[in-house]
């Protein structure tokens, strides 16, 4: 079996138009209907074994003893690995711990337990099955301490972390206890989000291999650059020594941005059994070992004048960390800039708990932190007595006074008014409770949404190949999000091929450098890097017939040539020139490829660059069982570019559905004296179904960024979850007139 990366191109003889913006469909869809697409759990090695890994059943202690003879004495299982014999690893394993590339990791170097669900053995066997017996055959004897787990309690221990995703953990500007004191419209509250766990489709899996002192993983992974760097470091390793392949990732959203544990622990067990060894995370297991969103709770202060303009703003945030690790959910960040106030006071503090490090989860920060001020901004327009619309319209932001700097391109209040026409706004009865259908009490419900617009260096190299097509590569990575198929679009565009004369390859470290494929950025930096290659390679091209005897384009000025249709053309002299594959006949001898690295450019710090959106959305609430229903949401959103329509559309749509969920379902209840997961399981960890997802009507508004880059996208994974639970908890008030401040909005909360 071919285990490296593959090449894609869009289906010979479907050739919709490349043209950037049109919907292409996707160049993976023939692969996955038809289960070819292999997945990190199709991979095969000759000598496969597997492995299983034990977890602690306590959250703080030491492992005194673990019997291993039982398991050892069952058939198939070739080896039990655990603090007592694992391989020592350079400074513990720890070297480098910066996310998403670095995390602390716990890879049984000692016998200190920190966590329920930490890993603190492996078993290596013949088969699966094998090796989990062996895990169950195992008898641990542990030393138990009292846990830290009461985050009331451990706030006494709270700290400031080092930075938020960059930013200082702190701000202030302006005068805040003066403009709270000479405010007329004065809310103060405090909102929580619960611990939430990704359960993307596919669960975390790596493939360990070793050739002499040379690695090969194949890891399920948003980041096999950073896996890379990560498991070099770990192992004493050089990057040149690892090669991380991942063509293809059943969702990842964040969890998979980082090496967890059990990436470098498979491949020390491949190592010492000089077989490879695959070990697949169970679903479990997901709840622990490879983060979480943590818990939050935000304390707000919000006032404003007679005219409804905010005077003052204070949004104060506690977040659950790890003890081995500080990592914080940045909520208070959108609060330095969203709405116009010359008052703004920001904090951020983590309180550490014997808990599993926590990481990335879709929108980090905004997700969390539009919930509470959005719905602090909807309480204080009801106090003001101003329509929630038209009090966001007030405080309406048109610099980035945090920063100090203009946005690249806003257009919020086009998302506003659009949003607010297709809903039909202007109906709202804005008493509460005054809505109702029958037994049903009607509330509608709005928010505003945003997220950054990021970008990064990232390299790609064009190739034109013997047959005329030409071959893309950068180590990016598709989710699911539709990374192949975007990609595909960005070159053929440039190129003016058909999609099918794109030869596309991506996930493998031993391609060009790209970053993490997260913060909504794979379209503005991978694809930024994949145009300029096209970009460079079509000069190349030019240059290499205009001085070509041979070629009809002989002599003729560079500036006169265009790549169309599949071949090299005078502009103005229709039917002279002549295609790719000729070309490629004539010169294989010569070197047709170009490698670039794209960088944002000298816009990059003089602008403050978001996408932006607006969220209304319809609950239908049981007078007298709370039972919640969400019968529609429109959503608006201005994000630059849409470089593809489908997969934009599919990828807005995802994220509101993941809004609904962290609004009404989604919700990790740890034991608080155990500090386990008790719904550790998809039967039991709520999320949508199809009879929970409203009618979605999507709007996305026109939006020229000249600043981004040079496709103009602002990147699209992660907004649309941002401002839906904000709107939704809005609207649940607008029914019921009882305001619910602590997600996710539950029946007993209502009743």
């Amino acid at each position: 079996m071919d285990n490296s990366s593959p090449t894609l191109g869009a289906p010979a003889g479907s050739d919709e138009s490349g043209k950037l913006g049109t919907g292409l469909n996707r160049v993976d869809g023939p692969l996955k209907v038809c289960g070819l697409a292999r997945y990190t759990g199709d991979f095969y090695a000759p000598g496969l074994t597997h492995a299983t890994m034990l977890q602690s059943r306590i959250a703080a202690g030491r492992v005194k003893r673990i019997d291993t003879a039982a398991a050892l004495a069952h058939p198939g299982v070739l080896h039990v690995m655990t603090h007592l014999n694992a391989p020592r690893l350079p400074e513990g394993g720890q070297a480098g711990i910066k996310p998403p590339a670095g995390r602390t990791l716990s890879l049984l170097q000692d016998d200190r337990v920190h966590y329920d669900g930490q890993p603190i053995a492996v078993v290596v066997a013949e088969t699966l099955e094998a090796s989990r017996q062996g895990a169950r055959l195992l008898k641990v004897e542990v030393e138990e301490e009292t846990p830290v787990l009461d985050f009331e309690a451990a706030k006494a221990e709270a700290h400031p972390p080092e930075e938020a995703q960059g930013q200082e953990p702190d701000s202030q500007r302006g005068d805040p206890a003066g403009g709270w004191s000479a405010a007329a419209h004065r809310h103060e509250a405090t909102y929580t989000t619960p611990l939430q766990h990704h359960n993307p489709l596919e669960p975390h899996a790596t493939l360990a291999q070793w050739d002499g002192d040379r690695l090969t993983l194949w890891d399920s992974t948003q980041y096999v650059h950073g896996v890379r760097q990560t498991v070099a470091q770990r192992l004493g390793l050089s990057p040149e020594q690892v090669r991380v392949v991942n063509p293809f990732v059943g969702g990842a959203f964040g969890s998979k941005g980082s090496a967890w544990s059990h990436v470098v622990l498979a491949a020390m067990a491949a190592r010492e059994v000089k077989r490879p060894v695959r070990l697949a995370v169970e679903r479990t297991q997901m709840f622990g070992p490879v983060g979480n969103r943590p818990f939050t709770e935000q304390k707000f202060k919000l006032a404003a004048d007679t005219e409804g303009r905010l005077t003052a703003l204070e949004h104060h945030v506690h977040a659950e960390t790890a003890r081995i690790e500080d990592w914080i959910e940045p909520s208070a960040l959108v609060s330095r800039f969203l709405y116009a106030c010359d008052n703004v006071a920001t904090s951020h503090r983590l309180v550490p708990l014997n808990v599993g490090v926590p990481t990335f989860q879709r929108a980090p920060g905004e997700a969390t932190g539009t919930f509470a001020l959005e719905s602090a901004m909807d309480e204080l327009a009801h106090a003001a007595g101003i329509d929630p619309l038209e009090f966001r319209l007030r405080n309406h932001s048109d610099f980035d006074a945090e920063r100090g700097l203009p946005y690249s391109s806003k257009s919020l209040r086009e998302c506003y008014a659009r949003g607010a026409e297709a809903f039909n706004w202007s109906r709202r009865d804005s008493r509460p409770g005054a809505m109702r259908d029958g037994d049903a009490l009607i509330g509608w419900g709005m928010a505003t949404a945003t997220y950054p617009a990021k970008r990064m260096p990232a390299e790609a190299t064009a190739a034109l190949l013997p047959d005329g097509r030409v071959r893309v590569e950068c180590g990016t990575h598709d989710l699911g999000t539709g990374t192949w198929t975007l990609l595909t679009q960005v070159a053929a565009d440039a190129l003016d091929l058909p999609p099918s004369r794109i030869a596309l390859r991506i996930g493998d470290s031993a391609l060009p450098m790209a970053p993490v494929s997260g913060g909504s950025m794979t379209a503005a930096s991978a694809g930024a890097a994949v145009f300029s290659a096209c970009e460079e390679l079509r000069t190349r091209l030019i240059d290499v017939v205009v001085a070509d005897e041979d070629s009809p384009l002989h002599g003729v000025p560079h500036e006169r040539v265009e790549c169309r249709n599949g071949g090299l053309w005078h502009r103005n002299e229709p039917g002279r020139g002549e295609a790719l594959a000729t070309v490629a006949a004539r010169h294989r001898e010569d070197e047709l490829q170009v490698k670039v690295k794209a960088t944002p450019g000298p816009d990059a710090e003089k602008f403050s660059k978001h996408s932006f959106g607006a969220v209304f959305a319809e609950v239908r609430v049981d007078a007298e069982l709370g039972v919640i229903h969400v019968p529609r949401i429109v959503a608006a959103y201005a994000v630059g570019r849409l470089l593809s329509a489908k997969a934009g559309r599919s990828q807005l749509l995802g994220g509101i559905v993941w809004g609904l969920s962290m609004a009404l379902h989604e919700h990790s209840l740890r034991d608080p004296r155990y500090g386990r997961i008790a719904n550790a399981n998809l039967a039991e960890y709520h999320v949508p179904v199809n009879a929970d997802v409203p009618d979605i009507e999507l709007i996305v508004v026109p939006e020229d960024d000249p600043h981004i880059g040079p496709l103009g996208a602002k990147g699209i994974g992660e907004i649309g979850i941002t401002g839906v639970a904000g709107a939704i908890a809005n609207a649940v008030w607008h029914a019921t007139g009882k305001r619910i401040r602590d997600l996710p909005i539950s029946l007993d909360a209502l009743l």
